[in-house]
């Protein structure tokens, strides 16, 4: 992992999640010292350095090399990032320490309501549901969604976990006010549920995994049917700017490797086993239920993230009313950046 600067104090984590989540925290700006290449307007790379945020359930794209191998020729150095979760990964654009990530579905709203400055390249495509659930101790009297009320239920506040659980709790006829809703990252969530000094816990993959094979706990809803129209990849709206032609690298390999990923799957499972030190068999639990590859930003698409945003400021879990296609890019934008095979 690089360090992004030798300043910056760094909170070392390790958590992850299904809708995409891993361990170093940016705490401070980094200064921008990359390089600007000569002559590079005509090409539309104005960079010698992409700096790129993923998660601790390993990155696919990171492992293989996809990136360097077509971005090095080009004289352009490839820089990864590891991160807590997608609002860690936005701040991080947000300050200028980062260029580029993919996140879930909800960071994103909390981040268009604050004023990062980013924009959504392209949608990935959600999982089937079963990698994120709401667990209990196998021995809890809790049994349905509705026995939560008053109970201690943990997540990480502005993840896609948020969406989900209120999504769970309007099933049972509850509101998030109603629980007693403490804001742990992913490990945490685990040590407090093992230890039952919490009565439920929001867990996303790996960690749901592991837990379903190493402890005694129970699954009270998993977020099948309660999935959305998928996360996103990001980047900092003047580094597409600067960039398209960089950017269209990028989602061609992405692009590439989503295709390449569903035909492999176990092999998937074994380079990400590799990377996170994991048992085979929980890796290939996890790899089945993702899903691979990305889609454009459709109308769809953007009508899906306006109504979890819409709901979010309803419930005043943000305070500005957002237009997401605020955070979009004009058709032409698109047409320059995303790869032939998905554009609409």
């Amino acid at each position: 992992m690089v360090a992004i600067s030798r300043k910056c104090n760094f909170l070392i984590l390790l958590v992850a999640g299904v809708f995409t989540l891993s361990t170093t925290l940016v705490s401070c700006k980094a200064p921008d010292t990359r390089e600007k290449v000569a002559v590079a307007a005509p090409n539309g790379i104005k960079t010698k350095l992409l700096r790129i945020g993923y998660f601790t359930a390993a990155d696919i794209t990171k492992s293989r090399q996809v990136l360097e191998k077509r971005l090095n020729p080009l004289g352009i150095q490839v820089q990864w990032a590891q991160f807590t979760a997608g609002p860690q990964l936005l701040e991080a654009i947000n300050v200028g320490s980062l260029d580029i990530g993919a996140v879930g579905e909800t960071p994103p709203i909390f981040a268009q309501a604050t004023g990062i400055p980013f924009v959504l390249l392209a949608n990935t495509i959600p999982g089937t549901g079963e990698g994120s659930a709401i667990v209990v101790p196998e021995d809890s009297p809790i049994k349905t969604i509705a026995d939560l009320k008053g109970k201690r239920i943990a997540f990480q506040r502005a993840t896609a976990s948020q969406y989900f659980v209120v999504k769970a709790l309007q099933e049972g006829g509850l509101e998030l006010k109603d629980v007693k809703h403490l804001n742990l990252i992913a490990p945490e969530t685990r040590a407090a549920l093992s230890r039952k000094s919490i009565d439920a816990a929001v867990l996303g993959d790996p960690h749901l995994a592991i837990f379903q094979r190493t402890e005694k706990v129970r699954i009270l809803r998993n977020a099948k049917g309660l999935s959305t129209q998928g996360g996103y990849w990001i980047a900092a709206r003047s580094f597409v700017k600067e960039n398209p032609e960089l950017i269209k690298i990028v989602l061609e390999e992405v692009y590439k490797l989503g295709k390449w990923s569903k035909a492999n799957t176990q092999e998937v499972a074994e380079i990400v086993g590799r990377d996170t030190k994991l048992d085979l068999p929980t890796l290939e639990t996890i790899v089945k239920r993702r899903r691979f590859g990305i889609r454009p930003i459709t109308d769809k698409v953007i009508a899906g993230q306006q109504e979890i945003s819409d709901l979010f400021y309803k419930q005043k879990f943000i305070t500005k009313k957002i237009n997401v296609k605020d955070v979009t890019l004009t058709p032409e934008e698109y047409a320059a950046i995303l790869p032939a095979e998905i554009k609409p």
